[in-house]
């Protein structure tokens, strides 16, 4: 009989969810788990092939979908033959839904970083997004629930702490008193002197709080490494978009915390091809890249989810969005590569991961000495740079 497989696609979040779910199951036999993703199209299509990979593995499994997928596109998945059946998103970390009981002592996570979802859901209506469909109104953890969720990662040994969620920087809005995010991270860093390095998932730049911002310009256990929600460079196309701050909102966010903490890495998601883009717009799209010097990019071609105003709106010929993506992917990697060599000789403070690479605090990938023990966070002075990997 074999354990409980569980497969995680998407975001950060995901992965978090998914190590509460092998908890959960973690007595189980014979079950696989496909934890979907439904952010863009191409999200489902790799959901669907997901489901497809792990029946031919795993003929005899029983095969159960869950995540934002098993909500949004809930008739298109339950009609696979694959599929067993859905646990709706909401109900995925209550054992109830997987019939089975709560068990007392959660497993040892199976990631070196411990990916800790202190939020979930959304409030905002991003013309684009259907993922307030599977995740609901946002909710936040207490910053009690906060601190022994850390605890417990910390006593496994978890060196890295990632702090997740759907609208990270929304935590706290639902909470009595309404407490900005850098509460919980000053509360977190001060409860936890041993922990050595803290994390933020992506974030939205307009609502990065005032302590917040001073941690991320001051705090060495706080990681330089900044991931924006940023989606776009044009100011007509946020407004379209629905999104709450404009093109020089995020160029002076940057510019301010460079100007205290040059070291930080930027990190953005970017849309190619949204309803309505312009050459000119898609001109101010890429040029953000190079402005914000964007080093970690995630270019989402546009692609129209159901029941969202966008779907709405004039799209883009799919060729035409395809080659904007690949030109938005070409300035990342001009700016990354740039970075990268600039990175050579310098001492970078590693954390190895699993599969033999590690990240260093800006989240630069990089070769560890061999044998270096996953988890273990060691000194590396790359001298070269081998296919994106500092070595």
């Amino acid at each position: 009989m074999n354990q409980a497989e569980v497969i995680s696609l998407g975001c950060r979040l995901n992965i978090a969810e998914s190590e509460r779910i092998r908890t959960l199951l973690a007595d189980e036999r014979d079950v696989v788990v496909v934890n979907s993703c439904a952010v863009t199209t191409e999200a489902v299509r790799q959901t669907r092939q997901a489901i497809r990979k792990a029946r031919r593995a795993r003929p005899d499994a029983r095969l159960l979908v869950t995540g934002c997928a098993a909500d949004i596109e809930r008739a298109q998945l339950s009609a696979m033959p694959e599929v067993d059946g859905l646990v709706p998103n909401t109900q995925k970390l209550d054992a109830r839904a997987w019939n089975v009981p709560q068990r007392a002592e959660p497993a040892p996570s199976k990631h070196t970083r411990a990916f800790i979802a202190v939020q979930n859901g959304c409030d905002h209506a991003c013309t684009f997004c259907v993922i307030p469909q599977g995740r609901g109104e946002s909710r936040s953890l207490e910053i009690a629930q906060v601190l022994r969720e850390v605890e417990r990662h910390l006593l496994q040994g978890a060196p890295e702490v990632v702090l997740t969620g759907v609208d990270v920087t929304s935590w706290g809005h639902d909470l009595p008193g309404i407490p900005p995010l850098g509460d919980l991270v000053r509360a977190l860093l001060d409860e936890f002197p041993q922990l050595q390095r803290l994390r933020m998932s992506s974030l939205d730049g307009v609502e990065i709080d005032p302590l917040l911002f001073e941690m991320f310009a001051s705090e060495p256990r706080l990681m330089p490494h900044l991931h924006l929600s940023l989606q776009h460079g044009n100011d007509l196309i946020l407004k379209r978009m629905k999104r709450r701050h404009l093109r020089r909102d995020a160029v002076e966010l940057v510019q301010r915390l460079k100007d205290k903490r040059p070291e930080i890495a930027i990190g953005a998601d970017l849309i190619a091809g949204f309803p309505t883009e312009s050459e000119a717009h898609h001109a101010d799209n890429r040029s953000i890249i190079a402005e914000l010097d964007i080093v970690h990019g995630h270019i989402f071609p546009y692609s129209p989810r159901p029941d969202t105003p966008a779907a709405r709106m004039p799209q883009l010929d799919r060729a035409v969005i395809k080659q904007r993506a690949g030109e938005l992917r070409a300035e990342v990697s001009r700016v990354r590569d740039a970075w990268l060599q600039s990175l050579v000789g310098e001492s970078l403070s590693v954390l190895t991961e699993r599969d033999g690479t590690g990240y260093a605090e800006n989240f630069a990938r990089v070769a560890p000495p061999e044998g270096t023990a996953p988890g273990t966070i060691v000194t590396v002075t790359p001298q070269s740079i081998e296919e994106g990997l500092l070595k």
